[in-house]
């Protein structure tokens, strides 16, 4: 490595107890693209001497070849290590990088800019404590700057450094930068951000970078490094209400139960009192580690606890403090950021990963959509590839979990599509909901029965467009109905089909399938079945008209 301390050579055990007695800062680099994020983290690296001698050969020669400075050196090349990152200049994958410096550790995510990529932006962003956000002096705000700073408040990083890049192209004019300045916190004064750090730079010729510019002595701000390093990190959620989702149930022989976790939030100690999701508490008789039992254990920390009770614990289930349960419910209202090629499709069947916990769920009606140029609430029937919007889900069944400002851990879920096992979305809860179902009012239901050619009797149920409400996906209540049912729809109840929405019929038994198969089969409707602890749930749409590849469809719809 190009720069070394004297410690290693004098004194290798004083050495290692200074690095682990630093802080560590967790920062993302974002924005659009060209905006010079990989050149900056290249130039961080580079100035603070963390480039091994081969790495520094290696740049000098991919320089030259690669480059795109002209045979100088690009510093971005430390951090586009993909071929294709190379041919085409960007960034397309996450790049995590760790330097030190005699204060403070660093690990630095490098995001791309482009984007048809924000949802690799959103991965590098999860864990971060500051966004260091670029703009380019020359182009000013962007659409990626505005998306990647509602991104960034999204997932809950409080502290953002503006930098205002490319300071050389525009004659480090103080005008043009406060300019920029003003935009972004007029655009971001409602995202809730805690600080808002300005600095102009020149990521490719150090201006601010380590060392006060003197080419911009109306800048009297910290430098990048500065700012870095004298940040004051905020403490970790060991004073929070304890939360340990369980990931393992360790029985290695008849006289030892462990329930197996990494703490996501709180203390705890041997003796205190915990509870589960079935509402049962119990006591921790120990806290078991590979070296040995703890007194002591907080967030952050992967451990096995054992409780002075027998309780039926999973795989999936938390851990929590009786005192301040978590939230545990089926119906969760949350942030979505859509993250396929494929919009979301409301009431189709997504599995929905939490800490440790999977369950099968949908997204039932999507609340609104933001626009990341202004903010403002659209409402809109689905999302689509890189869109923002809140939205509710149903879940099969009720698990535990906080809101996600309170703490990201438990706070969090992924969905995954059942078919392709691809990650589809990533999710920010915001809080529970009760569960809104439109029933069909007792006015669209005939009050005589109709007799089959068996002598029994069948209720005729008449649908039409007022037994809906709303757009995305409507559930229609039979449970109240007894017996077997004949449905007759209306045709603007078809043509509420036609448009894109769904319709969720809830059943009392499978005695009412076949009404409901009928009517999607003389109908030319598709319709998905689903079971729950609540009893049986049939999904109806009109699918999407697409070219047949093959004997099946393959557009992972229905069934």
């Amino acid at each position: 490595m190009a720069h070394q301390s004297d410690l290693i050579e004098n004194d290798i055990l004083a050495y290692l107890k200074s690095q682990e007695e630093k802080s560590l800062l967790r920062f993302i680099t974002c924005g659009s693209v060209d905006d010079g994020k990989s050149t900056l983290i290249g130039r961080l690296l580079w100035d603070s001497k963390m480039v091994f001698e081969d790495q520094l050969a290696a740049l000098e020669a991919d320089s030259k070849r690669v480059g795109t400075q002209g045979g100088a050196i690009d510093y971005a090349l430390l951090l586009d290590g993909l071929q294709a990152e190379r041919e085409q200049g960007i960034t397309i994958d996450v790049a995590y990088r760790f330097f030190s410096t005699d204060l403070r550790k660093f690990i630095v995510a490098d995001t791309p800019g482009h984007e048809q990529y924000t949802r690799n932006m959103v991965t590098g962003a999860s864990t971060a404590q500051v966004a260091v956000i670029l703009v380019d002096a020359r182009k000013g705000l962007l659409t990626q700057t505005r998306r990647h700073s509602f991104l960034v408040s999204l997932v809950g990083i409080k502290h953002i450094v503006l930098a205002i890049n490319k300071m050389d192209l525009v004659d480090f004019d103080a005008n043009t930068f406060e300019a920029i300045r003003r935009d972004y916190e007029q655009f971001a004064a409602p995202l809730g951000f805690a600080s808002v750090t300005a600095i102009p730079l020149s990521a490719l010729n150090g201006d601010n970078m380590i060392d006060a510019s003197p080419n911009t002595p109306w800048y009297t701000g910290p430098t990048l490094m500065h700012f870095l390093e004298t940040f004051q990190v905020e403490g970790d959620n060991r004073d929070l209400p304890f939360r340990m989702p369980v990931q393992w149930v360790n029985r290695p022989h008849l006289d030892f139960r462990g329930f197996c976790g990494v703490i996501a939030a709180g203390t705890i100690r041997p003796g205190d009192e915990v509870r589960v999701a079935s509402g049962r508490t119990s006591k921790v008789a120990r806290i078991v580690t590979m070296g040995g039992d703890l007194p002591e254990a907080v967030s952050g920390q992967s451990v096995t606890l054992t409780l002075a009770d027998e309780i039926d614990v999973s795989r999936g289930d938390m851990l929590t403090a009786p005192e301040a349960p978590p939230i545990h419910a089926r119906h969760p209202e949350a942030h979505l950021v859509w993250m396929h090629d494929e919009p979301l499709q409301p009431g189709l069947i997504y599995l929905v990963k939490t800490a440790t916990a999977v369950t099968p769920g949908r997204v039932t009606a999507v609340q609104y959509a933001v626009d990341v140029n202004t903010l403002e609430q659209k409402q809109v029937p689905t999302l689509g590839l890189n869109e923002i919007g809140v939205v509710r889900l149903e879940l099969d069944r009720p698990i535990a979990f906080d809101s996600y400002q309170q703490n990201r851990t438990t706070g969090s879920f992924i969905l995954i599509d059942r078919f392709t096992n691809a990650t589809v979305a990533a999710g920010m809860v915001i809080t529970a909901t009760p569960t809104e179902l439109h029933k069909a009012p007792l006015k669209s239901v005939t009050g005589s029965d109709l007799q089959d050619g068996e002598g029994g009797h069948r209720r005729l149920v008449n649908l039409s467009e007022a037994t809906l409400s709303g757009t995305g996906v409507c559930s229609v209540d039979l449970t109240v109905e007894w017996g077997p049912i004949e449905l007759t729809v209306s045709d603007g109840f078809l043509d509420y089909l036609t448009k894109g929405n769904r319709i969720l019929f809830r059943l009392r038994d499978l005695g009412q399938l076949e009404a409901v198969a009928l009517l999607a089969y003389e109908h030319t409707l598709s319709f998905e079945f689903d079971r729950t602890a609540e009893g049986i749930s049939i999904l109806v749409f009109v699918r999407g008209t697409k070219a047949v590849k093959g004997p099946y469809d393959e557009d992972g719809v229905g069934i």
